[in-house]
């Protein structure tokens, strides 16, 4: 018995004093649709940085890419591109040199006349959804919204909000201003309540 409790304490103890570095991929402006030759901000922000996080990209040109391999300007672990370009769309995320990775934001840019403005990550169950379209001139334009090619309704100022959204809300959404045109289209996801195991108490319940 003796011998089993200082295996669980050795293991747990390994547990707690393992470094649980990440890093957090944020945007500015914070969308996942942009209109080309717009400037766009990316940043890790990270709780170590001598983890040594870096930001690359997944577009159709090439993979794993960094910062500095598609024109940006690197500082640090950010990314400043002062002209965004269609060929720049695709997915962005934050990666340490021990391969630990961040969450990952996916990025549409578009040279037509309208955008439609989503979150960048995961909604959670039970919050409030917006999702707003816009013109390169205007964000109060009446709109008419879809889901999965259906259409749910229009908006005369352009902004439709689904209140305490759930898992069925989760989908492929555009929308359309009449005589002006069509956003690309954009998936949102809907995330249920993180999770998290206290390892701390469950040691202090294990061995009292």
């Amino acid at each position: 018995m003796e011998d089993t409790s200082l295996l669980w304490l050795l293991f747990l103890t390994s547990l707690l004093s393992c470094p649980t570095n990440q890093a957090s991929l944020t945007v500015s402006p914070s969308s996942s649709q942009m209109f080309k030759e717009q400037p766009v901000s990316l940043s890790c922000e990270e709780d170590d940085s001598s983890a040594g996080w870096t930001l690359r990209r997944n577009t159709t040109r090439k993979t794993r890419a960094e910062c500095k391999d598609w024109g940006g300007i690197s500082a640090g672990s950010s990314c400043n591109i002062s002209y965004i370009s269609p060929s720049d769309s695709g997915v962005y995320w934050c990666e340490s040199r021990e391969g630990a990775t961040s969450n990952s934001i996916n990025i549409t840019v578009t040279g037509g006349p309208v955008i439609l403005q989503s979150p960048v990550l995961p909604v959670m169950e039970g919050e409030d959804l917006t999702l707003l379209c816009k013109t390169k001139w205007s964000s109060n334009l009446p709109a008419g919204f879809y889901k999965d090619g259906s259409f749910i309704r229009t908006e005369p100022a352009g902004h439709m909000t689904i209140h305490h959204v759930s898992r069925s809300d989760e989908g492929l959404y555009k929308c359309l201003i009449s005589s002006v045109g069509e956003s690309p289209p954009s998936w949102v996801s809907v995330t249920g309540e993180e999770v998290t195991f206290d390892f701390r108490s469950s040691f202090i319940q294990i061995f009292t």
